[in-house]
């Protein structure tokens, strides 16, 4: 092709993507997005990477409309349930809990702690604290996490919960935690001795989590909240069991778990609020799978599940991209965190094209009016994990059709790195999940 050619096509694209274009500069320019959201049930804001500033705050503005404006009950992020349950508590304004939800992010030591321990998400939970505080109990906006790691703090919490309030479901909860503790809590030598005895403790797990989904007795007098929360980290605990078995085999059964608990996990959780639910994850959970190159390696994710279950009129899925600029991740697994340099997208890319437009910031609706080519053809979508290596950025692409991976997209030409409350030592534990860490 000649170069004059290439020029055209790049003014043909750039000319198609300035005209699907809606401004991103003021939270006001949301109002587009918030039209399109309705009176949907669930919406899914995602990120392309778990470690840039801009994909946190514009998911924070997006979300405090969505609470104030909207009537959203609560948000669940991809992220451990107990210690999210902490900062939960801390924005509810529960007894005991903790005034500035600073000090329960803070307090987060599963790496890799950056995720949640960041100034962007301090700065949305003060605002979230700040609103709930006006407001009686029953109408305060949750925060929950949707993840599966927990194994060994949800057993613990539910160890305290029983001994309180369910001293006959005692037993069974210790007989599930001391067949785990030969292993140390490292999920990597569970993983690994269930080759031998492939069943591992998931009859003591399964044991637990039938006794904790019954019925509390008559006249309990747990809070609902603490009960609900003791059965989730049952569900939390047999789920991770099966999670860690399944991480050894490899293959895609472990992220279909992994994702499969998260679905669920939402699910129970619009059943408890009784509201609307935003959640926040990678755009891996986020984007339908059935979209991606993900559906022929045989996984699922929370965007496809949350559409067949709740239909896709009541599910609005956004994602977000960017060009070149600084993230926050790992150079390996468990690894100390890094302010690393993202290059420019690999040509051919749905970032390249869109950096091709030299619109600096910008939101595309993506199922409304006239659909672009590209918003219809098959291409690679930057997806950079909690490992990350710039030297082969060439891998971090996402084979996608756009318009059905997503209901919107949120562009931003450049982008600066996550704000981290703390920097904690290295800690070994889960193995890397597929695709990338994400």
């Amino acid at each position: 092709m000649s170069r004059p050619e290439r020029h055209k096509d790049g003014a043909d694209h750039a000319a198609e993507v300035h005209g699907a274009a809606l401004p991103l500069e003021y939270e006001d320019d949301l109002d587009p997005l918030l039209d399109r959201i309705g009176d949907a049930r669930c919406v899914l804001v995602g990120e392309a990477s778990h470690g840039t500033h801009e994909f946190y705050a514009w998911r924070a503005a997006l979300t405090r409309r969505l609470i104030a404006e909207r009537g959203f009950s609560f948000v669940a992020v991809e992220g451990d349930w107990p210690d999210c349950r902490r900062v939960g508590r801390s924005v509810t304004l529960a007894p005991g809990a903790p005034e500035d939800p600073r000090d329960a992010l803070d307090a987060y030591e599963r790496w890799p702690t950056w995720m949640w321990a960041n100034e962007e998400t301090v700065r949305f939970c003060r605002w979230l604290r700040d609103r709930n505080a006006g407001l009686p109990d029953e109408r305060r906006a949750g925060f929950h996490g949707l993840d599966v790691y927990s194994l060994w703090e949800s057993l613990r919490a539910v160890i305290v919960h029983v001994a309180e309030h369910r001293p006959d479901h005692l037993g069974t909860a210790l007989d599930a935690y001391r067949c785990f503790e030969p292993h140390g809590e490292d999920p990597q030598a569970y993983g690994w001795n269930t080759a031998l005895v492939p069943d591992g403790c998931a009859e003591e797990v399964l044991a637990l989590l039938t006794r904790l989904r019954a019925a509390p007795p008559p006249g309990d007098a747990a809070d609902p909240g603490e009960e609900f929360a003791a059965r989730q980290n049952a569900e939390v605990a047999a789920n991770a069991e099966r999670y860690y078995r399944a991480m050894i085999g490899g293959g895609p059964e472990s992220w279909n778990v992994r994702d499969v608990h998260m679905a669920d996990t939402l699910d129970r959780l619009m059943g408890f609020h009784g509201g609307k639910a935003v959640v926040w994850a990678h755009n891996t959970h986020v984007g339908d799978a059935r979209a991606t190159s993900m559906a022929a390696a045989g996984m699922v994710n929370l965007g496809q599940l949350a559409r067949e279950r709740h239909g896709a009129g009541q599910v609005v899925l956004v994602g977000f991209a960017s060009g070149p600029g600084q993230v926050v991740a790992a150079p390996s697994w468990g690894a100390p965190m890094e302010i690393m340099e993202v290059p420019p997208p690999r040509e051919g890319s749905l970032e390249a094209l869109l950096a091709e437009s030299e619109l600096r910031r910008a939101m595309f609706i993506l199922d409304e009016g006239h659909r672009p080519p590209w918003y219809t053809d098959r291409l690679g979508h930057r997806a950079i994990g909690v490992v990350y290596d710039s030297d082969r950025d060439r891998r971090q692409y996402v084979p996608t059709t756009l318009a059905e991976r997503y209901d919107a997209l949120c562009w931003f030409r450049t982008t600066s790195a996550l704000l981290p409350l703390h920097i904690e030592p290295a800690r070994l534990g889960e193995l890397e999940t597929l695709p990338s860490g994400v």
